[in-house]
């Protein structure tokens, strides 16, 4: 399973999406949007063996997550309105508790909470903190196969999929830098490279490292 974790520092966790202001007074709810769609969306599909959890973090009222399920997916088409779409009707329902999930629609499902009580879900799962100052993702001179083996993948139909491979987690910011103090004992803080890309940017690349099999440098040190 590949799961996407993104902070919205700013992004509105309840009431009405100002769909014509993602970018102000939605608090940068854009990138959120962009970030959604780079790690769920193909040209012509859902990734099936995907995950991606938006952590609305600037109010009003609590912090809220949102969880997009690629197996369980209905209805979601590649247009940034249409996905925001999404999100507004999920916004105008109360904030759950901490921890408690309710499914909303087909495969969106609802739950109060931060960064912390996503990583405390995932436990099982390998974690990979995204930042531009620390070790490559992937192993020194690796090469790029042109037949290799897709890391993780999925077979069967719409509510019956199989996900097999590597179960990896990565956490990424909007525009701002991730929390100082976020720490995990399994976490990994790894590199695309020199430049800080965008998010959406960024999470296209791990998608293109896991889709070629690329070996990634996941060993604790």
């Amino acid at each position: 399973m590949r799961r996407f974790a993104i902070i919205g520092h700013r992004a509105m966790s309840q009431g009405k999406l100002p769909l014509n202001d993602m970018a102000g007074g939605a608090g940068r709810m854009d990138v959120l949007v962009r970030a959604l769609m780079a790690g769920l969306l193909t040209s012509h599909g859902i990734r099936h063996d995907t995950e991606v959890v938006l952590h609305l973090m600037g109010g009003p009222g609590p912090s809220r997550r949102i969880k997009f399920v690629g197996s369980l997916l209905k209805g979601v088409h590649a247009e940034e309105r249409a996905v925001a779409g999404q999100i507004a009707k999920v916004m105008k329902e109360p904030t759950p508790a901490r921890g408690h999930w309710v499914e909303r629609s087909s495969g969106i499902f609802d739950s109060g909470g931060d960064i912390n009580h996503t990583l405390a879900e995932w436990k099982e799962t390998t974690l990979v903190c995204l930042e531009a100052a620390a070790t490559r993702l992937w192993q020194q001179n690796e090469p790029i196969p042109t037949d290799g083996k897709a890391l993780s993948a999925y077979e069967g139909e719409h509510g019956n999929f199989t996900v097999s491979g590597i179960d990896i987690g990565f956490i990424l910011s909007d525009d701002k830098p991730l929390p100082e103090d976020l720490k995990h004992e399994k976490m990994l803080r790894r590199s695309l490279g020199d430049e800080w890309l965008q998010g959406h940017m960024a999470i296209g690349v791990c998608h293109f490292l896991l889709d070629q099999g690329i070996q990634l440098n996941l060993n604790q040190s």
